[in-house]
């Protein structure tokens, strides 16, 4: 078959290529609507497709973007994901979404394919690991966004929670509520991520302020293969925790999972607050109290600044960090 062309489409519609080409980008604010309802219906019956590597390569831009997420398993990066596919679709860019599980290899390898694939700009969940990566890309003005994560001595624009915020929160609810035992359970922090170690760092200036001694013991990490094994150790001391603060989403699972394993009543026998709002935390038995990032907020936010970057709207402007405040939502577990 034939492939329909724009003059095929002009010459049905009987107007210019450079109207058709007009209707096709949306600028037809001054176009009459005849015009309009004529060129629609030629590329109906025609079955006219736009040729979008042409127009990508006409353009300069593909109307694509990337996104790299740390592990998309998190309740928190799957929401950053539909805030950021939401404000692309408002302005006719898709999305590809990759995930690079926290390995460095995968991230490069990401990094490089979305390049190659000539998308507009790229936000990350960083790993922090490629650094001659991020500060190439940061020379060549490629627009990148770090999201939940700063890489140090990277000045990219970035978008983070208040992570420290979150664990002083979640102390102070422990605390009000009568717990002066608080244990914290963390993923892996052998590599420099910053939520954790801002989490933790949280919940140690917490524990200070309230006249608490920091227990090595009650602060425990590790592989999410060993976490039954890391809870069962530390609820097994001599002395254990009244209290978990479960520093992501993850870890919260696993706490509750040991704790219908090993019959646990929460929050009788241990209460319990997670760093994430989970969708099952307000219809859990009991409700779980848990600290909510605005994801949807901070998803928008990385778009939009990435966003300023493809449009060079940033020109001369140094790289900003926009910390958002987490929430505390009062249920039963605590």
């Amino acid at each position: 078959m034939k492939k329909i062309t724009i003059a095929d489409v002009a010459a049905h519609a009987n107007v210019s290529k450079s109207t058709v080409s007009q209707f096709l980008n949306k600028r037809y604010d001054y176009m009459g609507e005849e015009t309009k309802k004529r060129i629609e219906t030629a590329v109906t019956e025609l079955g006219y497709r736009p040729n979008i590597i042409a127009r990508s390569l006409k353009q300069k831009s593909t109307k694509t973007i990337g996104v790299i997420v740390a592990n998309i398993l998190h309740v928190f990066s799957t929401q950053v994901i539909r805030a950021i596919e939401d404000f692309c679709h408002e302005s006719n860019f898709h999305v590809i979404v990759c995930n690079a599980d926290d390995d460095p290899v995968k991230e490069k390898r990401y990094i490089e394919m979305l390049r190659a694939k000539q998308v507009d700009g790229i936000i990350a969940f960083p790993t922090g690991e490629n650094m001659e990566l991020y500060q190439g890309l940061l020379d060549e003005r490629y627009p990148f966004v770090f999201m939940d994560r700063l890489v140090p001595g990277i000045h990219m624009d970035a978008v983070l929670l208040d992570n420290k915020r979150a664990s002083e929160l979640a102390v102070d609810q422990f605390v009000k509520a009568g717990y002066k035992k608080i244990g914290m359970i963390s993923p892996l922090i052998d590599m420099p991520v910053t939520p954790r170690l801002e989490r933790i760092q949280g919940y140690k200036t917490a524990l200070a302020k309230y006249n608490l001694s920091f227990q090595p013991e009650y602060l425990a990490s590790g592989a999410f293969t060993d976490m039954q094994m890391i809870i069962q150790q530390m609820l097994s001391l001599s002395d254990p925790p009244e209290a978990l603060l479960a520093l992501n989403d993850r870890v919260l699972f696993e706490i509750l999972q040991y704790a219908k394993d090993h019959h646990v009543n929460i929050p009788n026998d241990l209460a319990i607050i997670g760093i994430d709002d989970v969708s099952f935390a307000s219809f859990y038995y009991p409700t779980l109290t848990t600290i909510s990032q605005p994801a949807f907020k901070m998803g928008k936010k990385a778009a939009q600044l990435l966003f300023k970057q493809i449009n060079q709207e940033d020109q001369g402007t140094a790289a900003q960090v926009y910390r958002f405040p987490p929430q505390l939502i009062d249920r039963e577990s605590c």
